[in-house]
């Protein structure tokens, strides 16, 4: 099955992208799919890169289930920002 992946500031500008298809497997979480996405892009595999993650517009932790058709945000953190996200203390 395949999702849609959006990249949002940092990501995105080292991806060189800002959304892409990924090919996934049943039953794969939204930390598998951003692994997946980081092997696809050679500049994002070497990062430690936090990020918080999205699965249609709602923010999820990173063992968030992803189903066909949804649409996965790989939101790094935003300079200023100070609240916390799901799945990140």
């Amino acid at each position: 099955m395949k999702v849609k992946v959006r990249l949002f500031a940092r990501i995105r500008e080292l991806a060189g992208i800002s959304e892409m298809e990924v090919e996934i497997g049943e039953g794969m979480s939204v930390g598998e799919v951003f692994e997946l996405v980081r092997a696809r892009i050679p500049r994002l595999a070497g990062q430690q890169l936090p990020v918080a993650f999205a699965v249609n517009a709602r923010y999820v932790t990173p063992e968030h289930p992803v189903r066909p058709g949804d649409e996965v945000a790989i939101i790094p953190p935003v300079s200023g920002g100070g609240h916390v996200l799901p799945g990140h203390p």
